[in-house]
C-alpha cells in the first residue's frame, strides 16, 4: 500500500440504506460499529470537500416483500449519504455491484483503478464488492469504521456476535483483495 491516492480514486458507497434500520434486522442480533454512519459522513464530507468523483451502490430487491423492494422507503439513501445532484447511483439486486451493472465499464471509462469503500453489511455486499473488485484488478481501500454488521450463525450454529463477523470478514480481505484502513487513515490521503 502506497498510502496515496490518485486524483482518479472513487469513493463507492454499498446499500447505505434506509431498509437496513427496519425493525426486522433485530432479528439478527446487535450490531457493530454503532458509530459508523458518523463516519460515513465525516469521510463523505471530506472525499466531496476534496472534489473526487463519489458512486453511491443501491440495493433493489426482487422480492415484493423486502424492505429494499423499488419504490419503497427503505430503498433511500440514509440522511448521512444522500447522494447530491451529479453523483452516479448504480442499482443491483444481488450481493455484488458488479453483477447486472454496469459498474466495472463505468470504472473503466472514467480510468479509474483505485476504490475506496464502505457501507453495509460487511458480510455480505460489501465482501463481495470488495472481492470482485480486487479480482477485476482495482486497487482496493476498505474503510472498516464505516462498514457495519450484525451477529451471525456459522455453519455449526454457533452465534458469533456481531464483532466477530466483521473481524473475519476483514480478515478475509486484507492483503489479498483490499487495504484494510480507517476513515481517519483515509482522510489524511485526501
Amino acid at each position: 500500500m502506497n498510502g496515496m491516492l490518485l486524483p482518479s480514486a472513487t469513493l463507492l458507497i454499498i446499500d447505505v440504506q434506509n431498509a437496513i434500520d427496519d425493525p426486522t434486522w433485530s432479528r439478527w442480533g446487535v450490531r457493530n460499529h454503532p458509530k459508523a454512519e458518523v463516519k460515513m459522513e465525516q469521510l463523505l464530507r471530506a472525499w466531496r470537500q476534496a472534489r473526487r468523483r463519489v458512486i453511491h451502490v443501491h440495493h433493489w430487491s426482487t422480492e415484493a416483500g423486502s424492505t429494499y423492494y423499488p419504490g419503497q422507503p427503505g430503498c433511500e439513501s440514509k440522511a448521512c449519504v444522500s447522494p447530491l445532484e451529479g453523483e452516479t447511483i448504480f442499482c443491483k439486486d444481488v450481493n455484488s455491484a458488479f453483477i447486472g451493472t454496469k459498474l466495472e465499464s463505468y470504472l473503466r471509462a472514467k480510468e479509474v483503478s483505485q476504490l475506496v469503500v464502505f457501507g453495509v453489511i460487511t458480510n455480505n455486499s460489501v465482501e463481495t464488492t470488495v472481492r470482485m473488485a480486487g479480482n477485476l484488478g482495482f486497487e482496493v481501500f476498505l474503510a472498516e469504521d464505516a462498514c457495519f454488521t450484525f451477529a451471525k450463525a456459522d455453519y455449526s450454529g454457533r452465534v458469533r456476535t456481531a464483532e466477530e463477523v466483521h473481524a473475519m470478514s476483514l480478515a478475509n480481505l486484507e492483503g489479498e483483495y483490499c487495504h484494510v484502513v480507517e476513515t481517519a487513515q483515509i482522510e489524511q490521503w485526501l
